[in-house]
């Protein structure tokens, strides 16, 4: 009797045991090995599984029959291969001489979900003269079948082949699991009577099929029951599946799960080395190959080992004793080899290293490193911006513009023995992007780019401009270190949705004022106090970053460029971003300071309204229009009204005494946008209103006249460029940068896109 643990059938070590201890293991003749059972359902495997797995143990007879589903007997059952053989019936036809049908029966087999036909050892077989075999599986859209013919009476042999004379035979496709079998005939025997009044055809494993017993005058009650085999499966499911719910999973220790193509599911088989039950927890067992006088032959020393054996080679031999392969034993040959792949390795790894180390310093060279190493700027190596930004995964990405993507993380400031005094530093990082298709072209641009950027931020230095940290220039295109301003973009924060708390920070008027005053004290810095001065060329709300304490930071001089001295402006290839592009430029592709107006213009009304600048929707007034059109044309048709509930944004917060100024800076933004860059004012003139609006000091008011120089000194105090702790440095061109005989420093990190703008560069 087979002994093993009852436990919940649930459990993945009950799925492979026995859980009855009563569980007969025989029938008649017939071995019936777990996961089959006789009669008890607790003998078998789960009925969830297959309720066909327990089979019936006829008893009645003299000699017991093993039965499975139905009527069909069990010959035999293989665990190893996972197949059962059963007899199955046979279809048949028979003819009186005038060819009148005497009897006929048609034969079929029906399967569960867990048992198919095998398509490899099962044959269709038609049998006598003037005989046609059909076999055809509706559910699997299948027929198939052969014609045997003969005229005369064949004794059949085991050399006989089924080759169409008086007997033939055809292949079973797979995946069967109901299959009907018919016989029909031309000439209804009529011909072939005398000896052979009848046609058979049946299913049958070739294997076990003999042709010999056979003969043509058999009646049906002659004939036996053929043997058909069938493949089983224990769940159907693939290995993988099937292994990720341990629950369900029924093979045992030491075994392995293989997928049947024909079943639809998986079957367990023991290792190799090992044989067994693999359906039971420990059925699989070591083969002790030691005891196997045909290995220990050959196998001197032999010594056993789970799942196989080792043999050892003679005293002075070496090499795998298992195979019988022992050679002489060379101890100075082996040394040799390994003395000289391990000088080999260590050379291969220093031509290596210096290979790295050479090219290294051929870009830090090209990059102009022996020029930047000497200035007070931290020169950061590639290694560091790998570990700072994770390898920079994609959880640390910020942002990305048209040649480059922006990455935060964090990078030691000073290092010391001591941890407790080594300071850290958010950084974003600021890595070019290259085309697959056109590396040379993207690389030869983005060098370009960079030198001009660097030629700018050399000279940048101001409170509400994003600094730079640092270079690294070990790789193709350098990468600009920049400090991290954590609030995000302005834009993000305009257009979040909802009462989200980023929106409920620019809720109040006076924030968005100041913010604007904030941002138009930078241009303004640009324009009027840099030496050259700068035209950012892509002022708009995703380059104004919020810092921790909700302080504007213009950011992206990817697109800037330096006036020559004594030129107001300059002719280049159009660059800008939709929607915040001054028209003029765009028609006369020349820039000048008064195309960085009108994009602040633009800024000045997202900041009223609360809408994008580039968006075409339903306005609140329920026409549909372009935010600007919509703008200009209601301040200038409620002129002299009062017009800001219809221009405001609905989440802004504001009292009555601010409606003059949202007035106010409503006809600033309008100045702003004026068409012809000469009627715009200058953004010296833009802040300086702002700062008194800021203040609470309409232009209107008799308090201007009164502190008009006063507001004039204190708005250059603002522009000067705050030092700070930071240490300055330079880069030696043939761009005067000095201003006012400081050298200026630090500029910002690009996240031009990072909203989904549009972005456009004609040439």
């Amino acid at each position: 009797m087979l002994l093993c643990a009852s436990i919940s059938s649930l459990a993945a070590s009950s799925l492979t045991m026995v859980k009855s201890p009563n569980c007969e293991k025989k029938c008649g003749d017939v071995e019936v090995p777990y996961p089959f059972g006789i009669d008890d359902e607790n003998c078998a495997i789960s009925k969830d599984i297959d309720q066909y797995f327990l089979l019936k143990c006829n008893t009645s007879t003299a000699s017991p029959k093993l039965t499975f589903g139905i009527n069909l007997e069990v010959s035999s059952i293989d665990v190893k291969n996972a197949t059962m053989s059963v007899k199955n019936f046979y279809s048949y036809s028979c003819y009186h001489k005038d060819g009148s049908v005497i009897s006929r029966l048609r034969n079929s087999i029906t399967l569960s979900k867990s048992f198919t036909l095998s398509y490899s050892e099962n044959k269709l077989f038609a049998f006598g003269c003037d005989t046609q075999a059909f076999m055809y599986a509706s559910k699997n859209n299948f027929g198939s079948g052969c014609i045997s013919i003969c005229y005369e009476n064949v004794k059949m042999s085991a050399q006989t082949s089924c080759s169409g004379f008086g007997c033939c035979q055809t292949s079973v496709p797979k995946h069967i699991k109901y299959l009907s079998v018919t016989t029909s005939s031309f000439n209804n025997h009529t011909n072939v009577s005398s000896f052979n009044p009848c046609g058979y055809a049946f299913l049958a494993d070739q294997n076990s099929f003999d042709i010999s017993k056979m003969r043509l005058d058999f009646k049906p009650e002659q004939v036996k029951n053929s043997i058909v085999l069938l493949d089983w499966v224990v769940g159907n499911q693939t290995c993988e599946e099937a292994q990720s719910n341990s629950s369900s999973y029924v093979c045992g220790e030491n075994s392995n799960c293989y997928y049947s193509e024909n079943g639809g599911g998986y079957q367990c088989r023991c290792k190799q080395g090992y044989e067994g039950n693999p359906y039971l927890k420990q059925g699989c067992q070591d083969i002790d190959e030691c005891s196997n006088l045909n290995i220990t032959q050959h196998c001197k020393g032999c010594k056993n080992i789970p799942g196989s054996y080792k043999c050892k080679c003679p005293l002075g031999m070496h090499g795998d004793g298992k195979d019988g392969n022992c050679k002489g034993f060379r101890f100075n040959t082996f040394a040799t080899a390994i003395a000289a792949s391990l000088l080999l390795m260590v050379i291969v790894l220093l031509i290596f290293y210096d290979y790295k180390r050479r090219k290294r310093e051929k870009i830090f060279k090209q990059n102009g490193g022996l020029l930047l190493k000497n200035q007070r700027v931290r020169i950061f190596t590639k290694a560091e911006l790998v570990k700072a930004t994770n390898n920079y995964n994609q959880s640390n990405f910020i942002g990305q513009g048209g040649f480059a993507s922006v990455y935060k993380g964090v990078v030691i400031l000073n290092e010391t023995n001591s941890i407790t005094n080594t300071s850290t530093q958010l950084i974003a990082v600021k890595k070019p992007k290259l085309e697959k298709d056109d590396q040379n072209k993207s690389i030869q641009i983005n060098h370009q780019q960079f030198h001009e950027e660097i030629a700018i931020v050399s000279q940048v230095n101001h409170k509400n401009v994003v600094k730079l940290l640092g270079l690294c220039l070990e790789t193709k295109i350098p990468l600009l270190v920049y400090e991290l301003v954590p609030n995000g973009t302005l834009s993000q924060h305009i257009h979040a949705k909802g009462s989200s708390s980023s929106s409920a920070m620019l809720r109040p008027w006076k924030t968005r004022l100041r913010i604007a005053t904030e941002t138009a004290l930078s241009i303004d810095y640009l324009h009027s106090l840099a030496q050259p001065p700068i035209i950012h060329r892509d002022i708009k709300s995703t380059n104004i970053l919020l810092d921790e304490n909700y302080t504007a930071k213009v950011s992206d001089f990817g697109a800037s460029v330096l006036i020559p001295p004594g030129q107001t402006g300059i002719a280049t290839t159009v660059q800008g971003t939709i929607g915040y592009l001054d028209p003029e430029y765009l028609t006369t592709s020349t820039l000048t300071s008064k195309s960085d107006v009108y994009s602040f213009g633009v800024v000045l009304v997202e900041l009223i309204t609360g809408e994008k600048p580039i968006s075409n929707g339903v306005r609140r007034s329920g026409a549909k229009s372009n935010i600007i059109q919509y703008f200009v044309s209601t301040v200038r048709e409620n002129k002299g009204k009062k017009y800001v509930g219809k221009i405001v944004d609905p989440n802004v917060v504001y009292d009555k005494n601010h409606e003059i100024e949202i007035e106010t800076v409503a006809e600033l933004a309008m100045k702003c946008l004026e068409g012809f860059g000469e009627r715009r004012p200058t953004m010296k003139e833009v802040a300086e209103e702002l700062v008194w609006l800021n203040k609470g000091i309409n232009k209107g008011s008799s308090r201007y006249y009164n502190n008009a120089q006063q507001n004039n000194e204190e708005t250059n105090q603002l522009l000067i460029v705050d030092h700070g702790d930071q240490s300055s440095f330079c880069v030696m061109s043939n761009i005067d940068i000095k201003n006012k005989d400081q050298i200026v420093e630090y500029t910002t990190f690009d996240v031009s896109g990072y909203d989904g703008e549009s972005s456009i560069s004609l040439h």
